[in-house]
């Protein structure tokens, strides 16, 4: 797969840009669901940090650890737009328009019902953090069956 030169913070500054003030948690959903349907759509990730299986659903560590302690935000200071192309605007903008009006804890919830999450939290007691990655396969593989 071809890498994106965009980051995490990149893809957080749209959805901020857009969205308006949101959860910590939501964001977290919303780039969650920006990579996986990029990897069906697309074909490539749109960032490359990892996501991580966390208890509460999946994470960027790097976003988690920029706004750890905060629970709502409005905006980012890092990141650049410019660093999107078209295409991945366009995906992100289709995850919005899904995704954009569910509550943080609808989105964490149903990340739990989704395979991806589950597999990758396999072995890992309920309430542990734990640092298994949720692959862009098993991302790929799982939203690539469902209808967009």
């Amino acid at each position: 797969m071809k890498q994106s030169n965009a980051s995490v913070f990149d893809v957080a500054k749209f959805i901020l840009s857009t969205q308006g003030a949101m959860t910590t948690m939501k964001l977290q959903k919303l780039v969650y669901y920006c990579q996986a349907w990029s990897l069906v759509w697309n074909e490539a990730p749109i960032f490359h940090e990892k996501i991580l299986a966390w208890a509460n659903g999946p994470v960027v560590y790097e976003l988690f650890k920029k706004f750890q302690g905060e629970y709502k935000i409005s905006s980012i200071d890092k990141g650049n737009i410019a660093n999107l192309t078209k295409k991945y605007i366009e995906t992100i903008q289709a995850v919005l328009d899904y995704y954009g009006d569910k509550t943080s804890q609808w989105l964490s919830d149903l990340t739990h019902l989704e395979p991806p999450w589950s597999e990758a939290r396999k072995g890992l007691p309920e309430n542990e953090r734990g640092h298994k990655e949720i692959t862009h396969a098993s991302l790929a593989e799982y939203y690539g069956t469902l209808k967009p």
